[in-house]
């Protein structure tokens, strides 16, 4: 499969995988800017990316980002979508975080998507969750 990139910025670097059997491909910030505490901002990529019909890219978080409390938000890119890529990033951390131009700020996994057909039902299946959640199967 073939994941067509546009360049919209003049820096912007072309995800990339870093090693054989890596899931997600490398995004790149295409900016200088820094994260205050607390902030939510949307980083840009500088790429457009035609994701395949049925697939899905998802966005997910750098694991060395997110040991400093600096999190993506908002992780879909749908096939339809041709607009720039950009991360919706949160920092939880206690001090300001700064993002280098060409710096790895998520990854992207494409993953395919199954369509399904909405029916709705007066009643659902029984199960032996039935509807407990949030901890309800305990810490250990």
């Amino acid at each position: 499969m073939e994941l067509k990139v546009k360049r919209i910025h003049k820096d912007a670097k072309l995800p990339l995988y870093q090693h054989k059997g890596d899931a997600g491909l490398d995004l790149f910030s295409s900016v200088d800017c820094v994260l205050e505490k607390g902030e939510v901002k949307p980083v840009p990529t500088g790429i457009q990316v035609a994701i395949p019909e049925r697939y899905v890219g998802l966005v997910w978080d750098k694991s060395g980002i997110s040991l400093k409390g600096v999190h993506r938000l908002a992780g879909v890119i749908d096939s339809g979508y041709r607009g720039e890529v950009r991360v919706v990033m949160v920092n939880l951390g206690d001090e300001p975080f700064v993002i280098e131009k060409g710096m790895k700020i998520a990854q992207l996994l494409i993953q395919l998507v199954t369509e399904v057909k909405v029916v709705e039902s007066e009643s659902l299946e029984e199960t032996s969750r039935g509807e407990k959640g949030f901890g309800s199967t305990g810490k250990y």
